[in-house]
C-alpha cells in the first residue's frame, strides 16, 4: 500500500510526526501479526516544494507531488494554526492554492484522502468534503459548520470515513487517523501498533469538549449558556430561556443548531455533564446526590449520559 503524506509549509510538527511513526511501525510490526502478514507499507512524503518548513521551524525534505499521483492513500497533516480566522484566511490563500489542487486532482482520480484537526478546514476549502460526512478539532467546530455548510459535522466523533474520505478530530487525533488507516487493511496490526505505542482507544472527542468555549461563538448561544449553568439543578424549560433572553423559542433553537448542530435541550444536558463529572472527581458525594445537584432525580440518566460522552455508546 502506497501512502503519500503531504507535507506542507505550517504543518503540525506532532500531526506528521505520529501519522509516518505510526505507519512507519506498523510496516516494521506487520510480519509479527498471526498467518499471512498484512502487505507492507512503502510511504512517501510529498510536497509542493521540495523542502517546507514546520509550524515550529523545523524542515522537511520532500519529493515532488506527482509521486503522489500513483498512491493509494493521501494523507494530509494539519497545520499549526491555531487563530480560528487566521485559519479560515490561510487555507483560502493563494499560498495554499497548489494544495487545494493536489487535493481536487486526487479526488477526481478517485485517490482515498484522509486528514486530521486544522486539515480538515483545507479538504474543505478545496471541495473535497462537500455532500460527506466529517469531524474536526471540537473547538472549531462552530466555524467549520458555519462556513461549510455543505458538509455535515459530527464533531463529537474522533475518527468519521466518508465517501473515500477520512477525516479525524483535534491535533493528537493524528494517532488515531494513523491507526485507522492501519486498521483498514489489518484490525490485528492496528491492535499490536496501538500496544507498543501505548495508545488508548478513543471513539469520542466529547469527553474533552467545552460547552462554554462552542457557545462563545455566537452571543446568543453564549447567553443561553450562562443562563442554563445557573439553573442545572431545576427544570429548565427551552420557552422560560427564550422569554428571559428576549427572543421566540424558534430563534434560540435555530442559534444553537447553527452554531452547535444540536438543540438547547442537549446543550442542558452537555452542561449537566461536564458539572456532574467535575463533582464526581473533586467530591466524594456518591453519584445519587450528584445527579440530584445537576437536576436528576435518580443516577441512571446521569449513568446513561456519562456513559455516551466517553463514547461507550
Amino acid at each position: 500500500m502506497k501512502v503519500a503524506v503531504l507535507a506542507l509549509d505550517g504543518v503540525f510538527d506532532s500531526g506528521i510526526s505520529a501519522v509516518l511513526d505510526v505507519l512507519h511501525t506498523a510496516d516494521v510490526l506487520r510480519r509479527q501479526v498471526a498467518g499471512a502478514p498484512p502487505p507492507a507499507f512503502d510511504i512517501v512524503t510529498v510536497g509542493v516544494r521540495r523542502r517546507v518548513r514546520t509550524g515550529l521551524g523545523h524542515r522537511i525534505d520532500t519529493a515532488p507531488a506527482t509521486a503522489a499521483e500513483d498512491a493509494d492513500l493521501l494523507v494530509v497533516p494539519a497545520l499549526m494554526e491555531r487563530r480560528p480566522e487566521a485559519l479560515v484566511e490561510a487555507v483560502a490563500s493563494a499560498a495554499y492554492r497548489p494544495a487545494r489542487g493536489i487535493l481536487a486532482q486526487a479526488r477526481e482520480r478517485g485517490t482515498p484522502l484522509a486528514t486530521s484537526c486544522t486539515g480538515t478546514f483545507l479538504l474543505a476549502e478545496a471541495g473535497v468534503l462537500d455532500g460527506q460526512r466529517a469531524t474536526t478539532s471540537w473547538w472549531l467546530a462552530p466555524l467549520f459548520r458555519d462556513r461549510y455548510r455543505r458538509v455535515t459535522l459530527e464533531e463529537t466523533r474522533m475518527v468519521v470515513s466518508s465517501g473515500g474520505v477520512t477525516t479525524a478530530g483535534a491535533a493528537f487525533g493524528h494517532l488515531d487517523l494513523a491507526l485507522s488507516i492501519v486498521g483498514a487493511r489489518s484490525p490485528a496490526l492496528a491492535d499490536l501498533v496501538r500496544r507498543y505505542l501505548v495508545v488508548d482507544d478513543r471513539a469520542s472527542q466529547a469527553a474533552y469538549a467545552i460547552p462554554s468555549a462552542l457557545a462563545r461563538h455566537d452571543p446568543l448561544v453564549a447567553a443561553f449558556e450562562q443562563w442554563a449553568r445557573t439553573r442545572l439543578a431545576e427544570p429548565a424549560p427551552i420557552a422560560d430561556a427564550a422569554r428571559d433572553l428576549g427572543v421566540s423559542e424558534r430563534t434560540l433553537q435555530r442559534a444553537v443548531a447553527r452554531t452547535l448542530g444540536r438543540t438547547p435541550v442537549g446543550l442542558v444536558q452537555d452542561l449537566r455533564v461536564e458539572q456532574a463529572e467535575h463533582l464526581l472527581r473533586t467530591t466524594d458525594l456518591p453519584q445519587a446526590a450528584v445527579a440530584r445537584r445537576v437536576g436528576y432525580e435518580s443516577p441512571g440518566p446521569l449513568r446513561t449520559l456519562l456513559r455516551r460522552r466517553r463514547g461507550g455508546g
